[in-house]
């Protein structure tokens, strides 16, 4: 009989795969030996494989290029990086090796843009696309960065009165762009995205408020759905609506010639993934094309602002199963040495999935099992009333230590868990690790961050304060 956890795998899905092999019974990502990782620095365990980030960018760039080519499509195309999937500096770093534009969301993102600037990394004339509702903060900064004429500053309004607010904040023109409210998918809980303008606004608030007004020049359209890119009628449909507001607005609009069709591209959640991502940019260009010859007007520059696509690849935690409990006769809990809640919080908040495998042990029988967090709380668990699949692990043995992993986690999970701030029944924050290659392709670890300790979290909760 195949028994052992290899054989299961091996049954079940393609393996080895790009990014995992197999070395005796030890997991390898993408060529990293993660149990040597384990060894180094111990667990729980979080890190980021910096070049995939660089990988994902030039595997986009190059669809899209292979697309406009074979098309013959007009536009330019524009990859920018969508700042809120992860603000940290080692990411932006390594994304802005790729000759990208950045998309922000909130006004402190303006300060991280004038520290890349200030820093050198992000190249004069670059845009900045700026999305998200714009209270006055935002405005303020929005404002400064216009008038350092270094970068090309879009603000994407959100309503009418940002149009308004920016011209007063600011005596210099501005660029736009507009929102569109899509429509959400029939399952949601409201049929509207609270997010920028209705269809049947857009047109008519050009021609009342902006058409005339020589400070301001309506440069692009601004389209995304919170489902993201899927080739889904529901998508198709969207996207055509999309294009027939663009081309009504572009015939009394000459100075607009962008579409913002905005992120989503999905990311790998698991060993089953089959996305044709070069398929989906081949169709969305072709549908693009067609519009516009038919409407008789010039092709669109393309943006996209990828986030999760971009970061989410680089994403890894290692836990170490403490413990195993039979609470049943059926249910058996392996409890790892931190928490889904707090340090993969999308697992707990919208029942994500990812990518989960032991580090070692495959040549082990296997059983099936549910996996549960640290804390009290009763939601602190990952397994199959949650997710698509049981979960199988090679078998608990307290003598023969076994570490999981879950990867593609990179997108997200430490500005939702709160990255350094206080967690559910202080759970603290891992040990994080950067992991890239040298000049010579060889692996260099670096330690980002330390475990936080008992002190961090007296300090954040006042306890190391004097009294008044």
């Amino acid at each position: 009989m195949r028994t052992k956890y290899f054989d299961l795998i091996d049954q079940t899905f393609d393996f080895p795969q790009n990014e995992f092999n197999l070395r005796e019974d030890r997991l390898f990502f993408h060529g990293i030996d993660l149990m040597r990782l384990v060894n180094d620095y111990g667990t729980p365990l979080k890190f980021n494989y910096l070049p995939q980030i660089s990988n994902n960018i030039q595997r986009a760039k190059g669809w899209f290029r292979e697309a406009i080519n074979n098309q013959g499509y007009a536009g330019k195309y524009y990859y920018s990086y969508c700042t809120k999937s992860s603000h940290f500096a080692f990411v932006l770093d390594e994304v802005l090796k790729n000759d990208v534009h950045i998309e922000t969301s909130s006004a402190f993102d303006i300060d991280i843009v004038n520290n890349l600037v200030d820093a050198g990394k992000l190249q004069e004339g670059s845009y900045v696309i700026c999305n998200g509702y714009k209270p006055e903060k935002y405005i303020q900064n929005l404002k400064n960065l216009i008038e350092k004429d270094f970068l090309k500053v879009i603000p994407v309004v959100d309503n009418a009165e940002e149009v308004f607010n920016l011209l007063q904040a600011t005596e210099r023109d501005i660029s736009i762009g507009i929102r569109i409210a899509a429509e959400e998918e029939p399952k949601f809980e409201f049929y509207t995205s609270r997010l920028g303008m209705r269809y049947r606004e857009i047109v008519p608030f050009y021609k009342s408020v902006l058409k005339d007004n020589p400070r301001v020049k309506v440069k692009m359209l601004h389209f995304f759905i919170n489902t993201g890119i899927n080739d889904t009628a529901y998508y198709w449909n969207e996207l055509t609506k999309c294009l027939r507001i663009y081309s009504d607005l572009k015939k009394i609009c000459p100075e607009l010639d962008s579409l913002n069709i905005g992120g989503g591209f999905p990311i790998k959640k698991s060993l089953a993934f089959d996305f044709d991502y070069a398929y989906m940019v081949r169709e969305i260009l072709q549908q693009i094309k067609r519009v516009c010859t038919d409407s008789d007007i010039p092709e669109p520059n393309i943006f996209t602002e990828f986030g999760s696509f971009t970061v989410g690849e680089s994403g890894g935690a290692i836990f170490n199963i403490l413990h195993q409990k039979q609470q049943n006769d059926r249910e058996k809990w392996n409890m790892i040495d931190s928490s889904f809640m707090t340090n993969l919080p999308d697992t707990w908040a919208i029942n994500q999935r990812f990518i989960m495998l032991p580090v070692n042990r495959w040549n082990d029988d296997y059983e099936r099992v549910l996996l549960g967090g640290l804390t009290c709380d009763s939601d602190d668990y990952y397994n199959s009333e949650q997710h698509s699949n049981a979960i199988y692990l090679p078998k608990f043995d307290k003598t023969k230590p076994l570490y999981i992993g879950f990867f593609n986690t990179g997108a997200y999970q430490e500005t939702i868990g709160g990255y350094g701030g206080l967690k559910h029944c202080l759970i603290p924050e891992p040990r994080h690790v950067l992991i890239s290659r040298d000049e010579n392709e060889k692996i260099v670890t670096r330690l980002f961050s330390e475990e936080q300790t008992a002190a961090d979290y007296l300090h954040i909760l006042g306890y190391d304060k004097k009294a008044d």
